[in-house]
């Protein structure tokens, strides 16, 4: 029998359900009704779980990393959950290139967990809702999350703000050092890895990261370069070690705990937005919405006067029902 109750799909996935899992998880990214409740049941269960996550240009080998760094999970007797984000199809919204197809190697090994989800136009290199899955994954007891990016751009940085150690993956000859500053990269990246190290430019590469470190501010962490040729696995060995010593240093220094409240402030303010835009939203009516998209398409009132109206009809009408 198909379990819809949040708390018999919450019990499931508690008990290794895979099936319940990939449920509450399909749930939240609809923005089902019983939503909120899978997320308030499981996230009290966290907090354990390490997140790394794999930024990069898209075809850098995000995909090949992330099946050799799995395998080194396992070995260590650890299960790993996957959160792999794909550009969306314009027409059904669904996850289009499908990363799970380049990790077929662990698809029966129980202890890994693979998830693909569309980035559904999301500009941030992940999905909006990749914060509330990974609370969901790491509620249900994964001690590691890896979460792969769509491919990064100039804004699309923000798996650092769901990540505790941030790989970044290039190429040799990739790029210019200015362009990949101009991204951002540089800021958010704990670890370089330069794959495909089997063609020529990996030492400029190196050289011209080092530089444009170097000018930038100071950090209690010197992220390394590291060279890797993904499809062989070598160079894999070096990756874990520099995970496994970015944690430590996060976890010797308090960085780890103060990062995450952070992360966990940013979340909140995020939530609280969407709660207030959809109950402002409900408050004003679908009609009066309309109207002052008209109003403000004629310039007869600006956006933020707008706003303000609808937030203050929100409060006004909070205040009546509290009389």
């Amino acid at each position: 029998m198909a379990l819809t109750n949040p708390s018999e799909l919450i019990d499931a996935t508690l008990g290794g359900d895979r099936r319940a899992l990939a449920r509450i998880i399909s749930r939240v990214e609809e923005g089902h009704h019983i939503a909120p409740e899978l997320l308030a049941g499981l996230y009290p269960r966290g907090g354990h779980a390490y997140v790394i996550g794999l930024t990069g240009a898209p075809g850098a080998g995000k995909s090949t990393i992330t099946d050799q760094l799995i395998t080194k999970i396992r070995a260590s007797g650890d299960e790993v959950a996957v959160l792999a984000v794909d550009p969306s199809s314009p027409f059904t919204g669904g996850a289009i290139l499908g990363d799970r197809i380049r990790m077929q190697d662990h698809a029966g090994d129980a202890g890994v967990y693979i998830r693909s989800m569309g980035s559904r136009g999301h500009l941030g290199g992940i999905a909006a809702a990749t914060p509330r899955i990974v609370s969901i994954l790491d509620g249900a007891g994964f001690p590691y999350i890896i979460v792969e990016t769509v491919g990064v751009g100039q804004a699309e940085v923000e798996i650092v703000e769901s990540a505790d150690t941030t790989i970044v993956v290039v190429n040799p000859g990739w790029g210019d050092s200015v362009q990949a500053n101009k991204a951002g990269l540089l800021e958010i990246g704990d670890i370089f890895v330069i794959n495909k190290a089997d063609r020529p430019g990996v030492n400029d590469t190196v050289r011209d990261l080092r530089q444009m470190l170097e000018l930038g501010n100071g950090r209690t962490w010197e992220p390394p370069m590291l060279p890797t040729v993904g499809t062989t696995g070598e160079g894999i060995d070096g990756v874990w070690r520099a995970i496994v010593d970015h944690r430590n240093h996060l976890e010797s220094t308090g960085e780890l705990a103060v990062l995450r409240s952070k992360k966990l402030e940013l979340e909140f303010r995020r939530a609280m937005i969407e709660e207030l835009t959809a109950q402002a939203e409900a408050v004003a009516g679908r009609q009066a919405l309309t109207a002052l998209l008209a109003e403000l398409g004629s310039r007869q009132i600006d956006p933020w006067t707008a706003a303000r109206r609808i937030v203050t009809e929100l409060a006004e009408e909070n205040n009546h029902g509290n009389v």
